[in-house]
């Protein structure tokens, strides 16, 4: 598995992503490959972070879900997420090749406090975080931010367009919610969806040159 490398992908907002360039199941690195990303996909527990590294990986992705037990319902908070039957237990982990080279090595995290201890262990390495969270139960989210915020990674906030997530909601207010900084990218996207899932990510590595674009070049 390849580690990220010292510099900033050199990404930008012309690039596009083209998911039909790789055959699927393909194991091989694309021959255009030149900067390999490691990124977090964080979020709270059922936000969709499996979801969304399923509908953009180019490789088979690697899952480790178990079975939600009786052992876990007084630990794991099932608020707005009665149906979820399975959860991460490790990592989810997938591949996505951008235009220029870029290629994402996606690091999909537990979203529950019980396996906090494992976040120094995955984060390390990794050049920033997609956070996915649920505007249904916006409260869900502080931990995650709190984590990412601490470990000092850059991060954009994209938030999972459940069929009955609020509509009312200003984009000034969601920010004021989370106390997001004016700088934070923040989108809306639809985890099922292969494209609208790799604008979440591409907002993210926009940002990743923004704030350094000496190293982008």
């Amino acid at each position: 598995m390849a580690s990220a490398p010292s510099s900033t992908p050199s990404a930008g907002p012309a690039d596009v992503v083209a998911p039909d360039a790789v055959a699927p199941d393909a194991v091989h690195l694309p021959d255009t490959a030149r900067d390999l990303v490691k990124i977090l996909v964080a979020g709270p527990f059922g936000v969709g972070k499996t979801t969304l590294i399923d509908s953009v990986s180019e490789i088979r992705p690697l899952h480790t879900e178990e079975p939600l037990s009786e052992a876990s319902a007084d630990v794991d908070d099932l608020s707005g997420v009665r149906e979820k039957a399975t959860t991460t237990v490790a990592i989810d982990f997938g591949r996505v090749s951008l235009a220029g080279g870029v290629v994402l090595y996606l690091f999909g995290t537990p979203g529950q406090e019980r396996f906090r201890s494992l976040w120094d262990d995955i984060a390390y390495g990794a050049l920033g975080a997609l956070v996915l969270v649920d505007s249904r139960r916006l409260d869900a989210s502080f931990d995650v931010l709190g984590l990412v915020e601490e470990s000092g990674l850059p991060y954009a906030v994209a938030f999972n367009a459940f069929p009955d997530a609020p509509r009312h909601y200003g984009e000034e207010q969601l920010r004021r919610a989370l106390d997001l900084e004016a700088a934070t990218p923040m989108v809306t996207c639809d985890a099922r969806d292969t494209h609208s899932s790799i604008d979440a990510l591409l907002a993210l590595v926009d940002h990743l040159v923004d704030r350094d674009p000496a190293e982008a070049r």
